[in-house]
């Protein structure tokens, strides 16, 4: 009976050893058909959302994440409910559709047409940053505040002009004989640039804007792609410069 015994414990023993390999290329299997059907259900049921970028399980509640029109949303494993908005971690206080966003809608930094902007450098300018402005955004006006405690940086300004006015601002500016130091003189000192009369990339710059997805002023974008909506303090300018050095580095 004892010797019996012994056999079925070790007959389950091997069992489950064996089974475990099999156990987790079962899972994978059933979470990429899982995410398979979700987005099935949702192209067939809801033509509206356009064209599904991606479904990914979210590990959270059993949602999944849904990337459509340049956004990420939640849904359910039946795909009944679409859930628009950001979830926090409470406990940690991360945000973590920010965090899935960043990483998801990533943007090729040194794919980026750096001839429609204004480069300026300062110091070394080992480190980048790119960012769409608006002479007439106040937080625009806010940000270069900040930037003039940030050196060894080479920035790429892109003029996305969405407030009446700007226009002529930024066509002043470009068509100036020194377009760095008339940027600086508007946005700091609120010198009023003369009248330019020359080309400028605006139009180009409202098309990549759209096709960025980029909608307001200002947006940074770093060295790793990472697009960061709104104004930012100095501090954080650094750290996230800092961060994203290694890669600014290969970047043009």
């Amino acid at each position: 009976m004892v010797k019996s015994l012994f056999v079925l414990l070790l007959l389950g023993t091997l069992h489950f050893a064996y089974a475990e390999p099999v156990t987790k290329a079962a899972k994978a299997q059933a979470a990429s058909s899982s995410t398979a059907r979700v987005k099935l259900t949702l192209q067939k049921n809801y033509p509206q959302l356009g064209e599904i970028k991606q479904v990914n399980k979210a590990n959270i509640m059993g949602l999944y994440e849904v990337v459509a029109q340049g956004e990420l949303f939640y849904t359910d494993e039946k795909a009944r409910y679409l859930i628009s908005g950001n979830i926090f971690d409470l406990k940690s206080g991360r945000n973590i559709t920010a965090e899935r966003s960043s990483k998801l809608f990533a943007i090729d930094f040194n794919g980026l047409p750096f001839d429609l902007a204004l480069k300026k450098v300062k110091g070394n300018g080992l480190r980048k940053m790119a960012y769409f402005t608006d002479p007439n955004c106040s937080f625009c006006k806010k940000l270069e505040q900040e930037l003039t405690q940030v050196d060894n940086v080479t920035l790429y300004i892109f003029h996305l002009t969405l407030f009446d006015g700007s226009d002529q601002k930024v066509k002043g500016v470009l068509c100036s004989k020194n377009p760095i130091k008339a940027w600086d003189n508007l946005m700091l000192n609120n010198a009023m640039p003369a009248t330019g009369t020359c080309d400028t990339p605006t139009m180009k710059v409202a098309e990549l804007s759209r096709k960025l997805n980029i909608n307001g002023t200002p947006a940074l974008i770093f060295a790793d792609g990472v697009l960061v909506p709104g104004f930012r303090p100095a501090a954080e300018l650094e750290k996230a410069l800092n961060q994203t050095m290694e890669v600014s580095k290969s970047s043009r």
